[in-house]
Parts: C-alpha cells; structure tokens; sequence
C-alpha cells in the first residue's frame, strides 16, 4: 500500500508562508503523472475540506479562502506535489493531507501534517 510521505509545515506567524511537500515512492511515473493531485485540510469540528486540486492537464482550483495565497504545483520526474503557502492566516491553521487519485481510481494519502498559524 502506498504511503504519501509529507513534509513542510509547522509553526508561523500570520502573514508568513509555508512550504508543504509529498513525495510518492512506489506510484510508477506513467501512473503519476496521469494522477490528479490535491492537498486537504482539517481542523477540530470540521469536516475535511478539499483546499487545491492539480489535474495530470495541469488545470488547478483552489477553496475560495485559499484564492491567489495558496499555490499546488508538481514535478513529475520527483514524483512529488506541492502546496505552497503565502499571507497566511490563523483561520489556515488545520492538519494538512495529500491526496493522489489516480486513472485507476485508486486514492492515496499522506500521513497529514499540523500547520499552525498564530495570530
């Protein structure tokens, strides 16, 4: 079973940014690279929430919150999804997922990764 490694992530200040990385170690590249990509969040109480989406086209959406601060890129030949972060807010603090859905239709996630934002 594959298992999304992240990193990035962690303590800032608001208006600061942050980097989230996922990196996928066993998805062969052909499957990758058709995959669409995402990156999720949580916070206690609520339900996860589906923040950037990246399509193998490269077309993108994003949570209206997240319009114009968050930014999702891929590199296919690292096998890896990005979530980058600027003018960060307290109301962006949750626990961040990656997610790989590939043609198949087989999803994959990252462990999670806590960003906090102090106000």
């Amino acid at each position: 079973q594959e298992r999304l490694v992240e990193s990035g992530g962690g303590l800032v200040q608001s208006g600061g940014s942050l980097s989230l990385s996922c990196k996928s170690s066993r998805i062969i590249l052909s499957t990758f690279s058709g995959s669409t990509m995402a990156w999720y969040r949580q916070s206690p109480g609520i339900q996860r929430e589906l923040v950037a989406q990246m399509a193998s086209s490269g077309s993108t959406s994003y949570l209206d919150s997240v319009k114009g601060r968050f930014t999702i890129s891929r590199d296919n030949a690292r096998r890896t999804q990005y979530l980058q972060m600027n003018e960060l807010k307290p109301e962006d603090t949750a626990v961040y997922y990656c997610n790989i859905m590939t043609p198949q239709g087989m999803a994959y996630w990252g462990q999670g990764t806590q960003v906090t934002v102090s106000g």
